[in-house]
């Protein structure tokens, strides 16, 4: 048996609830019946006192339908729990927060949607894990009329560690971020989530392609995210593949979740001091050794933990959530800038090998967290 088999069969799963008090004879009274129903009384009168008088204010939902199931594509919901209480294990390490795994027996959005709706009063928050787009995508944008606290971290944590890391490559290849052109491979809910956060703060010079080729105006059998993405890209509305998409790029950006997607030769297609961003987990699109045999002078970065330069969403949802949680706000774009701003700051002399700060780099949370209490 490997490693991972291993240590996941031995713990028999990663996370645990554990009490805050110990009970008593002199206590149980109190936290129990009968002496519980005042606090009952309270919440009954003030639905609100529930972020007073029980945990939800520190609860978070961690939804999934195993539709994107890491390494494994869509499958059943049980596939996705390894991977859902890991997020679940990082959020009460790293930020105290409690998680909860909810991996659901549906694949229909709007049952998702109501199931998150009926499970509202007892979290504080929920974060939207693993689940394919356009779907992902449609529910956080209905669930965002109602009054609820949202985090979707395929698509919004993803843009943010990006943007993050993009601002300081850019920085040791002394390019300026509006004058390169960026191509992004995969157009899913992390390639969508790049998108907004690149085309918010002004860049144009964009291009993206996805399993049919470029996306441009026009296209057939596109959906309204795809054609958002068409409307604000490609300005000379190419149309192609990878080869035609990347070429000419300063930067390019891999969600594809396709292993080996570049080669040399695509490099080579790219402008001088490519940034290469290769972020499918578990495959990147490219590594560094190939990149190599094109070009000696580049800036490379993965998802991967035992790589250099590791782009994942782990290095902010934490800090995300304390602070949506500690100050009850929501989530949009500005705030996913001032984060991302941030997060780069963090990094004083950025050079090939680092760009990003790591997940474990114990000034995330405050920063992060300071963004959110400002904003």
């Amino acid at each position: 048996m490997n490693k991972v088999l291993e240590i996941h069969k031995r713990l028999k799963g990663k996370i645990e609830i554990c009490p805050k008090i110990k009970v008593t004879k002199e206590n149980l009274g109190l936290i129990y019946t009968p002496g519980v129903v005042e606090a009952n009384r309270e919440i009954a009168k003030n639905p609100a006192s529930s972020f007073e008088y029980t945990g939800r204010g520190n609860n978070v939902a961690i939804i999934t339908d195993g539709s994107r199931t890491l390494g494994v594509g869509d499958s059943i919901p049980e596939a996705s729990l390894p991977v859902m209480e890991g997020k679940a294990l990082f959020l009460k390490t790293l930020a105290g927060v409690n998680a909860y795994p909810l991996c659901l027996n549906t694949k229909s959005k709007e049952e998702i949607i109501r199931t998150i709706e009926i499970l509202s009063p007892n979290f504080s928050a929920f974060n939207l894990e693993d689940v394919r787009a356009p779907k992902s995508l449609e529910i956080m944008e209905e669930l965002k009329e109602k009054d609820l606290i949202l985090f979707h971290d395929d698509e919004q944590g993803v843009a943010i560690v990006v943007l993050a890391a993009l601002l300081n490559a850019l920085k040791v290849v002394g390019k300026k971020l509006n004058q390169v052109k960026i191509c992004i491979g995969g157009a899913g809910a992390a390639g969508y989530g790049i998108f907004k956060i690149l085309n918010y703060i002004g860049l144009r010079d964009l291009i993206v392609f996805d399993s049919k080729g470029i996306i441009f105006k026009s296209r057939d059998g596109d959906n309204k995210y795809l054609k958002e993405i068409a409307e604000s890209t490609n300005k000379e509305n190419l149309r192609g593949g990878k080869k035609e998409a990347i070429n000419k790029s300063d930067v390019f950006i891999g969600v594809t979740g396709i292993g080996n997607l570049l080669d040399k030769t695509d490099v080579k297609l790219m402008k001088e001091k490519p940034i290469i961003f290769a972020i499918s987990n578990p495959s990147p699109e490219i590594l560094s050794e190939e990149i190599k045999k094109a070009t000696k002078n580049y800036i490379f970065a993965t998802g991967r933990s035992d790589f250099e330069n590791q782009i994942n969403n782990i290095i902010v949802f934490p800090g995300v959530f304390r602070g949506l949680l500690d100050f009850r706000k929501k989530m949009d774009l500005f705030l996913e800038f001032k984060i991302a701003k941030a997060v780069a700051s963090l990094i004083k002399k950025p050079n090939a090998k680092n760009i990003i700060p790591g997940p474990f780099d114990k000034r995330l949370l405050k920063t992060i967290v300071a963004c959110i209490r400002r904003y």
